[in-house]
C-alpha cells in the first residue's frame, strides 16, 4: 500500500513537520559514541531500534534538523554542489537545494513542479554521464544530508537513506550488527543511485546483487501535479508492487526522488537484526599483482585472457568453492616503450576450507602458460584504485579494514565509460581486438583500461524477471574506462574508448548485443553513445541492451508513477509509445 506524509517510519511528524526518526546523522555518528564511554540517552521512537552501547545509552541523538538549505550561484559552496566525481560534467542551476528529510524532499519537488522547473537529484555524485549535471537543469536537489542508517523495527528491516555513502552503510551495518549488503567498492558512492541501478561489488558472487536484498523503497513521485511520498515494498500488491520492482535495477532518475530504502534478505526470518542481511567474512585474503606488458606478446596475452575466461566459466556456478572470490582483472593500456602492467586484484574469504590452497590454484590457473602467476607489484593507480604495492604477496585482513582500504575513486579527473556482460569466455575476435587496442602506439594514456570482473554464483540464482536486472547467467562483467585531466581536450580519449568498444564487439555491430557470449550493458555504467546510431548501428536500442525483456514492464511503471515524465534524462525509462 502507498503511504504518504507523515513519515512512513514512525507516522509522527514533529512540530517543525519533520519526521521523528532517530536523528539526522548516520547511527555511526553514534558509532563514535559506541567507542567512547559517554553514551547518549535520548529516547528512540517506538519503531526505531539502535544497537546497544556502553552504559545503556542508545548511540544516537535527536539532532535539530535544518530547513531546506538553498545554495545560489554566489554561495562559495556552489562549485562543489554542481559537479560530481566526473569532472567532465557540471551545471549552472538557479539553485541547489539540500534536504535532510523525506518531507523536505517532497516539498522541494512540489515547488519545482509548481514553478515548472527542470529538476535533477544528486546523492553521491557518481553518475558517469551528465544525467544530473547538464545545461538544462534548473534545480538540483541534493540528498547527501539525508544519510541516516538504522534498524527500523516497524518494517523489520534496515533503513538506508538515499544520501548515505557505501562506506557509511558498511560501517554502520557491520560494526553495529555484523551484517552488510553486497554493494560497490567505491566508498563515496551514494545509496540513492547505486541501489536502484542494481548494485554489485566484491560480495556479490557470495550474496547476490544489492537489490536482491531490497525490501522496500520510499519515493517522491509526481502525479496530477502533486508530489507524493509513496512507500512500496516486496509485500505490496498492485501498482505499489510494480514501483518496488522498478527500483530493483531500473536505474536512477526514472520514477521519482528516492528518499530511503529498506533492506532485508528475502529468506530472512525472525526479528533479530543480525539475522536479516548477509554476514560478510570475518577476514579476507587480498592480493594485487601483475604482468609487465614488455613480457607479453599477442600469443601470451591471448592465453591470459583465455585462462581468465575459462576459470570464470568453471567457477561461477552457485555453490562453487570460489563463491567468495572476487577478481578484478585490469587490462591497463600499454604506454610508451612497452610500459605498463596488467593487474589482477583479488579478494577472497580467508576462512573457507582450504582457502590458501584454493587461492593459489586460482593464481596458477590464470598464469598458466604465461610464465606463472602474477608477481609484479601494483605500483601505480589502475582505474579507480590507487597503487597497492604492499599486496604483491597475498595478505589477510579483517573484512571492514579491507573494504575501507579498497575504497577507490578519484574526484579530480574527467572520465568516459562503457560496459558489457559476458556469458561465456571471449571469442577470438574479441581477444584480438583487446590486444590491438590496448597496444596501439598512437594512444599512450596509462589511465585507460578495461576492467573485467568475476561474476555469477549467487547473482545467477535469481530469475531474470524477478528484479529489473535481467542479466542472470553472466560469468564476467566489463567496464571500459579512460581518464584525463580537466582542461585538456577530450577528443583523443573519447575516440579511443569508442574504437576499443566497437572493435571488441565488431561481431555484433559495435555493441554487446545479447547472444551466446554477450548479454548487454549495465545501467549503473551509463553510456549515451548507445543512443547514437553512429556509435550503435546494431538496431538494438539502448533500452534493450540495459534491460533486455524487462523494459516494457518498466515503461508500465513509468506510466503509472511518473505519467508526465517529470523525472527524466538522456537514458531515462520512456513512457509507453515513446522512444
Amino acid at each position: 500500500m502507498s503511504k504518504q506524509s507523515p513519515d512512513s517510519t514512525t507516522g509522527k511528524p514533529d512540530k517543525a513537520g519533520n519526521a521523528d526518526t532517530v536523528g539526522r546523522r548516520s547511527v555511526l555518528g553514534g558509532a563514535a559514541a559506541v567507542a567512547g564511554a559517554a553514551a547518549l540517552t535520548t529516547a528512540l521512537p517506538a519503531t526505531a531500534h539502535a544497537a546497544p552501547v556502553a552504559n545503556g545509552g542508545v548511540g544516537v541523538a535527536n539532532v535539530a534538523t535544518p530547513d531546506i538549505i538553498n545554495v545560489a550561484p554566489a554561495d562559495k559552496r556552489f562549485p562543489d554542489l554542481v559537479r560530481g566525481t566526473n569532472q567532465r560534467w557540471s551545471a549552472n542551476p538557479g539553485t541547489v537545494r539540500l534536504v535532510t528529510t523525506p518531507q523536505q524532499a517532497q516539498r522541494a519537488v512540489q515547488e519545482a513542479v509548481d514553478q515548472n522547473k527542470r529538476l535533477t537529484v544528486r546523492s553521491g555524485g557518481h553518475c558517469y554521464e551528465d544525467f544530473v549535471f547538464n545545461s538544462e537543469v534548473q534545480v538540483v536537489v541534493d540528498v547527501s544530508g539525508m544519510n541516516q542508517v538504522y534498524f527500523d523495527q516497524g518494517k523489520n528491516a534496515f533503513c538506508i537513506e538515499s544520501g548515505a555513502s557505501n562506506l557509511q552503510v558498511y560501517e554502520t551495518l557491520y560494526k553495529l550488527y555484523g551484517v552488510s549488503i553486497p554493494a560497490g567498492s567505491c566508498a563515496s558512492v551514494g545509496a540513492g543511485g547505486h541501489i536502484v541501478g542494481g548494485g554489485f561489488g566484491l560480495l556479490s558472487r557470495l550474496h547476490g546483487l544489492t537489490v536482491d536484498h531490497l525490501y522496500g523503497v520510499e519515493v517522491v513521485v509526481v502525479r496530477n501535479g502533486t508530489a507524493q511520498l509513496v512507500t512500496a515494498t516486496r509485500d505490496s500488491t498492485g501498482p505499489e508492487k510494480e514501483l518496488w520492482w522498478a527500483h530493483t535495477g531500473g536505474g536512477g532518475g526514472n520514477f521519482g526522488l528516492i528518499t530511503r530504502y529498506w533492506m532485508r534478505s528475502p529468506n530472512a526470518t525472525g526479528t533479530n537484526p543480525s539475522n536479516l542481511l548477509p554476514k560478510p567474512p570475518s577476514e579476507v585474503i587480498l592480493h594485487s599483482a601483475g604482468w609487465d606488458w614488455k613480457d607479453l606478446n599477442q600469443a601470451s596475452f591471448t592465453r591470459l585472457l583465455q585462462n581468465f575466461g575459462n576459470w570464470c566459466q568453471a567457477n561461477s556456478a552457485p555453490g562453487s568453492p570460489y563463491e567468495s572470490l572476487f577478481g578484478l582483472f585490469k587490462l591497463n593500456k600499454r604506454t610508451a616503450n612497452n610500459g605498463g602492467r596488467i593487474i589482477l586484484l583479488t579478494q577472497m574469504d580467508a576462512n573457507v576450507p582450504n582457502a590458501q590452497q584454493l587461492f593459489n590454484n586460482y593464481l596458477d590457473a590464470i598464469g598458466a602458460g604465461v610464465g606463472g602467476p602474477p608477481t609484479l607489484a601494483m605500483t601505480r593507480s589502475s582505474g579507480e584504485h590507487a597503487a597497492m604495492p604492499m599486496l604483491v604477496q597475498p595478505q589477510v585482513f579483517p573484512w571492514y579494514i579491507a573494504t575501507d582500504y579498497l575504497s577507490g575513486g578519484n574526484p579530480t579527473l574527467c572520465g568516459d565509460y562503457k560496459s558489457a556482460y559476458a556469458r561465456k569466455p571471449f571469442s577470438t575476435v574479441q581477444i584480438q581486438a583487446m590486444y590491438q587496442q590496448l597496444t596501439r602506439n598512437d594512444y599512450l594514456n596509462g589511465d585507460a583500461l578495461v576492467q573485467i570482473d568475476t561474476y555469477g554464483c549467487q547473482i545467477n540464482t535469481v530469475a531474470s524477471a524477478a528484479t529489473a536486472v535481467p542479466q542472470r547467467d553472466s560469468i564476467m562483467k566489463l567496464q571500459f574506462q579512460t581518464y584525463w585531466a580537466p582542461g585538456t581536450p577530450e577528443t583523443e580519449h573519447v575516440a579511443w574508448i569508442r574504437d576499443f568498444y566497437k572493435a571488441v564487439y565488431a561481431e555484433t555491430q559495435g555493441v554487446p548485443v545479447p547472444n551466446q557470449i554477450n548479454d548487454g550493458c549495465y545501467i549503473n555504467y551509463p553510456d549515451k553513445d548507445l543512443n547514437d546510431p553512429v556509435q550503435n548501428p546494431s538496431g538494438i536500442p539502448w533500452s534493450q541492451l540495459y534491460y533486455l525483456g524487462n523494459y516494457p514492464r518498466l515503461q508500465t511503471a513509468k506510466q503509472t508513477w511518473d505519467p508526465t515524465n517529470f523525472f527524466r534524462h538522456a537514458q531515462s525509462v520512456r513512457l509507453p509509445g515513446t522512444t
